[in-house]
């Protein structure tokens, strides 16, 4: 990834730089009045785009919860804090953390607890303790969470010392870390979790600190209607499930993959995915469907593998039936243009025979469950996660119940029986992790055009 260092700036031209790149160069007109105008709302950039996106997400639906337009800010970590008190936003949707005690801010509902952890390289000795991260070579991002972790733990440790990036993200310094070119850094357990699919040798030493809580953050002055308003949204969204399920969304399969089986990925984009990403690419088209997808359920297959066959005798790049490969016209099961064009058109007839009222993303990973193990099955997990008052069209429901599909206090009640259903959460959920590494990495290639 490309690094580009600054020099020093008074905080108000950095910020009035940052907002200009980002399409605000008016930093004198007044803030709009957010009831009538526009909600403003200041969002750290995020290499990785897992916190950006999910930022942005939920302030999408805070703005429609107030039934008002958006206007989002994108700047550095360590210039939110300054572009809402010098207002140029009404809040900011990065997560702060409330344990941080700071008079300048107010903070809204808690609803992610993240842990800061110390992560190293494994190939390298791991610290014992905070003690041992003395005379090391630590850095971490400007502003964020994780230095204020250390600023607290230097209360206590005097003696240390780290480097603040600027113009760098915890991406990078996890790949650092990896790299040999730093000995720690730190990043809350989610961040380590998805760097783990990329940087397999990286290793979590200890936490720093205890477990906190991310909230929004407004100007302590800030309207005491908003505030009020914000916390109704937060009430609203965590007891109709959207909470969850933009949390699932975004962070719940990044600890799928073992080290292994994410390192044996890494290396087979480098060697066998070129060989195939021009057939996916076109599969992709012909079905309207995301190619990565597409590559990600035939990895999950196969591996790769257009003559890959099983001991039940499915067969191919998609590994397909029979009996599916009769119904999707597939004339040679070990042909990978047929077997991957009859494996994504089979995905595409089971999305279209889904109820209306699933949604995406759920109605893809229902679909993947139901290619897995068939729609019948699946819609036998819906009806069981609706007769444990849970959400049948909800994914991160309906997977916590359909493993019980192969429990006879339940299957014994269903109308299709036994299934494996564990193994199509497993499916569906590996499938989930290789598509966000293949986006990830697509994105990351794109932006170093």
């Amino acid at each position: 990834m490309r690094r580009h260092e600054i020099p020093t700036r008074a905080l108000q031209i950095g910020i009035f730089l940052s907002l200009l790149l980002f399409g605000y160069s008016n930093l004198y007109k007044p803030l709009p009045a957010w009831q009538s105008e526009a909600l403003v709302v200041v969002i750290a950039q995020d290499s990785t785009l897992t916190y950006e996106e999910f930022s942005k997400q939920l302030a999408q639906k805070f703005a429609a919860y107030l039934a008002v337009p958006l206007k989002i800010i994108l700047v550095p970590a360590n210039q939110v804090e300054a572009t809402m008190l010098s207002r140029h936003a009404h809040l900011s949707a990065s997560g702060f953390s409330l344990a941080e005690k700071n008079p300048a801010l107010l903070f809204g509902p808690g609803y992610l607890t993240l842990r800061e952890q110390v992560a190293y390289n494994q190939y390298q000795p791991a610290p014992r303790n905070t003690s041992g991260l003395l005379g090391k070579r630590i850095a971490v991002v400007a502003g964020s969470n994780q230095e204020k972790a250390l600023i607290t733990l230097k209360e206590q440790l005097p003696a240390l010392n780290w480097e603040s990036r600027k113009n760098q993200t915890v991406e990078d310094l996890l790949g650092e870390v990896s790299k040999g070119a730093l000995d720690y850094t730190i990043a809350d357990h989610e961040q380590i979790a998805q760097m783990l699919n990329f940087h397999p040798n990286l290793a979590v030493a200890f936490n720093i600190g205890k477990p906190s809580q991310l909230a929004w953050a407004f100007p302590a002055n800030a309207d005491n209607e908003l505030i009020a308003a914000n916390e109704r949204f937060f009430a609203s969204i965590e007891k109709n499930g959207e909470l969850n399920k933009l949390l699932d969304h975004y962070f719940g399969h990044n600890d799928r993959l073992a080290p292994l089986d994410a390192a044996e990925f890494m290396k087979q984009l480098d060697t066998t995915l070129p060989r195939y990403q021009s057939l996916f690419e076109e599969v992709g088209k012909v079905v309207n469907e995301d190619w990565r997808l597409i590559a990600a359920i035939a990895y999950q297959e196969s591996h790769w593998d257009p003559l890959a066959t099983s001991f039940t005798n499915v067969r191919g790049m998609m590994m397909l039936t029979e009996a599916t490969a009769d119904e999707m016209k597939v004339a040679n099961r070990l042909n990978p243009r047929d077997s991957t064009l009859g494996g994504a058109k089979y995905l595409r007839q089971i999305k279209e025979q889904l109820p209306d009222s699933i949604q995406e993303p759920a109605r893809t990973w229902m679909a993947l469950a139901a290619y897995n193990q068939g729609m019948g099955h699946l819609e036998d997990a819906r009806v069981l996660t609706q007769r444990q008052k849970a959400d049948k069209d909800a994914w991160t429901d309906v997977k916590k119940w359909m493993p019980s599909l192969n429990n006879p206090l339940y299957f014994e009640k269903l109308k299709h029986g036994y299934a494996r259903g564990g193994e199509a959460v497993i499916f569906v959920e590996n499938i989930r992790a290789y598509y966000d590494m293949l986006t990830r990495l697509d994105s990351h290639n794109d932006s170093e055009k």
